[in-house]
């Protein structure tokens, strides 16, 4: 089977490249195009400067762009050039509503189209450990199973179109939460005059134990923010949560309250910091307070 991979970047190409090691031929896809061909030359696979002369002989698009304007642009360009029976997978991160559009869209050609978002970050990309949630009809959900089976860790149907990106909203939540926790919980060792190796020692392994303070703690510790996902990627993410929630009627106060504090990141020149720079934001004020 031929696959097309359109969105090449930290999480694209080594998902990308899962799949050639699996044994599917690939050829790859990016706006910025030589991202694609450093990623052929890697994997030994061909790239394409055209979305178009990429999908020639595929039987499977799969993405992983930015933002609900990529996926239309490049699913409208896509489906063009596919035929009736074809696949589209997209584990870009949208809102429910672009995936419902995209669906509707995609029948009209007989394509078959799925939101997949994922989790797991660059090191899950890279380890083949990702999480994917699924929105879109069942009947073919065994394929997409089987497709990302290279760099899935787990994965989920959680129902019709826009599921997956209402449960990766979710989860984007989830994190927020957890890693202002964790940020304010070193934050307030630090201002307390305690040592943060030993305090991790003594609350990593009871219920205050999570994965962001596991692999974030000591890392935030020494003011180091540069770990994969980035301020400017969740402040979206929480923002497509934040409009969901309006429209849902559901009350996401820390969530909102979270995104400010990004927003104060983002003002420190921290746009690509990773997500634990929330410390940073506290940091800066304990420092104008000596």
């Amino acid at each position: 089977m031929k696959l097309c991979f359109a969105g090449l970047g930290i999480m694209g190409a080594p998902m990308a490249g899962h799949l050639v090691k699996a044994g599917y031929k690939v050829t790859g896809f990016n706006r910025s195009h030589q991202k694609a061909l450093d990623w052929a030359k890697e994997y030994g696979m061909h790239a394409e400067a055209t979305l178009g002369t990429a999908l020639m002989g595929a039987q499977v698009l799969i993405l992983c762009v930015g933002r609900d304007e990529d996926v239309r642009q490049t699913v409208l360009n896509a489906i063009s050039h596919m035929k009736p029976g074809s696949l589209i997978i997209d584990h870009t991160t949208t809102s429910a509503k672009l995936s419902r559009e995209m669906v509707a869209l995609c029948a009209e050609k007989h394509i078959t189209f799925y939101d997949a978002p994922v989790s797991g970050g660059q090191a899950g990309a890279v380890n083949g450990q990702l999480s994917i949630m699924v929105g879109g009809d069942a009947a073919r959900y065994a394929e997409v199973v089987e497709l990302t089976r290279p760099y899935t860790k787990s994965i989920t149907h959680l129902g019709e179109a826009g599921a997956g990106q209402m449960a990766k909203m979710a989860n984007q939540i989830a994190i927020a939460g957890a890693v202002q926790g964790v940020a304010e919980a070193l934050h307030f060792t630090k201002c307390a005059g305690l040592d943060p190796e030993l305090v991790f020692s003594a609350i990593s392994a009871g219920a205050a134990g999570s994965w962001q303070m596991s692999n974030r703690w000591a890392t935030m510790a020494k003011d180091e923010y540069d770990f994969g996902f980035a301020v400017d990627w969740m402040r979206k993410d929480l923002g497509i949560a934040l409009d969901e929630a309006r429209a849902n009627g559901a009350h996401l106060s820390v969530a909102a309250l979270v995104d400010q504090f990004y927003s104060e990141v983002q003002s420190m020149g921290g746009r690509r910091w990773d997500t634990s720079s929330l410390h940073a934001r506290l940091e800066a004020r304990r420092q104008k307070r000596k």
